[in-house]
C-alpha cells in the first residue's frame, strides 16, 4: 500500500490561537500570542479561516508560493479576527486575488464594514488601496459555500454578538470543523450544531473561559472546553482542539488544561501556535 500524498491529506496549521487581543511575554511562548488564524489544506486547496494577527506569519510563510486566488473565510468581523488583513504579505502582490467570505451580516459582504475599519482616521489606507485585488462575498450562515472546482464547505450559524459562522471541511473521508466564536447555553448542544460536527475527526472549538469565568461573562459570546467536550461526545466527534484561548492564560495554565483535556477526551489538545495536524485519508481495505 502506498503512503498518502499531500493531495490525499486534510491538514490544519494553527497560526493564531488567542482570543480578544494578542498576548506576549516570557510565560506565553509555548502556546503563542497571535489572534485567530487557521490554515486548512484539503489536498492542495488552501483555505484560511479568520485573519487575526496570526495571518501575518502565515503570509510570510506562503511568500511567493501563495496561490493566485486566496480564499479567506471569516467567522465574523470582530477585531481579533480581521486585524491582520492589511499585513498579509500576499495582499502586497498585484498578481494575487484575496477573496473574503463573510456569513454573519444577513447575506451582505464584509466590504462596507472593513472599509470603515481600514480607513482614516482609524487606519491609514483602505484594503482596496493595496496592490492585490480584494473581492467580497456575502452569504447567510447555514448555507454551503461552493468553489470553482466543485469543492464545497458547509457552514453553520453560531450564537455570538452580531453572529458568527462555523465551517466544516471534508476531504478524502476526513472532517475538521471550525467552531469559534460561540456561547453555549443550558440546552446544549443545539441540534443544528450537533449535526454539523457529527463524526468530525477534529473540532476546533472556542475555549475562552473557565467555568467560573463563564458564569461572570454570559452574553460575551464565548464558551468553555467542557461545553466543547460535551458537543463532541453528543456528535460522535473524535477530538477537540481548544482554541480562542484567553489572552491572560499563561503557558503553565494552558499546559495543565492540555493534560486535563487529554484525559477527558483522548486525542484532544490545547492548540499551539505553529502546530500542524495532518489527517491521512480513510482508505478502503486492500
Amino acid at each position: 500500500m502506498t503512503s498518502p500524498t499531500a493531495e490525499d491529506t486534510l491538514q490544519v496549521r494553527f497560526w493564531g490561537v488567542r482570543g480578544s487581543h494578542p498576548a506576549s511575554g516570557p510565560d506565553m511562548r509555548v502556546f503563542g500570542g497571535h489572534t485567530a488564524c487557521v490554515e486548512v489544506r484539503c489536498g492542495e486547496r488552501l483555505f484560511i479561516v479568520d485573519a487575526g494577527t496570526g495571518i501575518t506569519a502565515l503570509g510570510l510563510s506562503l511568500g511567493d508560493q501563495a496561490p493566485a486566488e486566496i480564499n479567506i473565510l471569516l467567522s465574523h468581523l470582530h477585531h481579533d479576527h480581521v486585524t491582520g488583513l492589511p499585513f498579509f504579505k500576499p495582499a502586497l502582490k498585484s498578481t494575487r486575488t484575496v477573496r473574503l467570505h463573510c456569513g454573519n451580516l444577513g447575506g451582505e459582504s464584509a466590504k462596507a464594514a472593513l472599509d470603515r475599519l481600514f480607513s482614516p482616521p482609524l487606519f491609514p489606507v483602505r484594503l482596496d488601496q493595496l496592490p492585490a485585488r480584494f473581492e467580497h462575498v456575502g452569504f447567510h450562515a447555514g448555507e454551503t459555500l461552493h468553489f470553482a472546482d466543485g469543492f464545497t464547505v458547509p457552514t453553520c450559524p453560531l450564537q455570538h454578538p452580531s453572529g458568527a459562522t462555523a465551517f466544516r471541511f471534508e476531504h478524502r473521508g476526513r472532517v475538521v470543523c471550525y467552531v469559534s466564536d460561540v456561547e453555549h447555553d443550558e440546552a446544549w448542544p443545539p441540534e443544528n450544531l450537533r449535526r454539523f460536527v457529527q463524526g468530525a475527526d477534529l473540532v476546533i472549538y472556542d475555549a475562552m473561559f473557565s467555568e467560573d469565568e463563564f458564569c461572570r461573562c454570559r452574553g460575551w459570546g464565548h464558551s468553555t472546553w467542557q461545553a466543547g467536550v460535551a458537543l463532541c461526545r453528543s456528535a460522535g466527534a473524535k477530538a477537540l482542539a481548544a482554541f480562542h484561548l484567553h489572552p491572560h492564560a499563561d503557558d503553565a495554565c494552558l499546559e495543565a488544561l492540555d493534560r486535563t483535556l487529554r484525559e477527558a477526551l483522548p486525542g484532544s489538545f490545547v492548540a499551539r501556535e505553529g502546530q500542524t495536524v495532518a489527517l491521512a485519508p480513510v482508505l478502503a481495505p486492500a
